[in-house]
């Protein structure tokens, strides 16, 4: 049972926009791309990388497997040796949020050392708390940094698109 109070007013309606606009990258393939080219770089690059299994890429399962930082800082490595850049440093075993919430800040800094806007990086809570709405944020991230590893002839690449929305409210 949840002890978070529910949302309502305008945190409501933020919260079931970003659900929704999840929802809709979801429908377009976003987190299954993104999930099958860290699959393919982090088994190609880490011989201990336990890759999630391609029946497991909903919402929850992904932010589950990301949660801790651990997965996004050494694939974020792996791309930032590939460009010549130096490496983030992270918590490998992770015994406390503290410690995962410092990976994830320090995958966001090396997002921006590799290159992604600094308005692509993302909270530590929209990926620690497990919430489908924030969790958007997340995947904004990672597909952005997609682009710029292909901007960089990253190989693989990615092969998410970039798609047009217009906002119906």
């Amino acid at each position: 049972m949840s002890t978070r109070a529910k949302k309502s007013g305008v945190a409501y309606d933020i919260e079931r926009k970003m659900e929704e606009n999840y929802d809709r990258e979801e429908a377009q393939g976003t987190p299954k791309k993104i999930m099958t080219w860290i699959n393919e770089v982090m088994s190609s690059n880490d011989k201990d990388y336990k890759p999630l299994d391609e029946k497991e890429f909903d919402w929850k399962s992904i932010c589950t497997f990301l949660r801790d930082g651990v997965v996004l800082c050494k694939f974020l490595n792996v791309l930032m040796e590939k460009a010549g850049c130096g490496k983030v440093s992270f918590s490998k075993k992770v015994a406390n949020n503290f410690a995962a919430m410092t990976n994830i800040e320090n995958f966001n800094k090396g997002c921006e050392q590799y290159g992604l806007a600094r308005e692509f990086s993302f909270q530590s809570g929209d990926l620690w708390e497990l919430r489908k709405g924030p969790f958007y944020n997340v995947i904004n991230c990672l597909h952005s940094l997609g682009f710029v590893a292909n901007s960089r002839s990253f190989i693989p690449g990615y092969t998410g698109e970039v798609t047009k929305y217009m906002d119906r409210d």
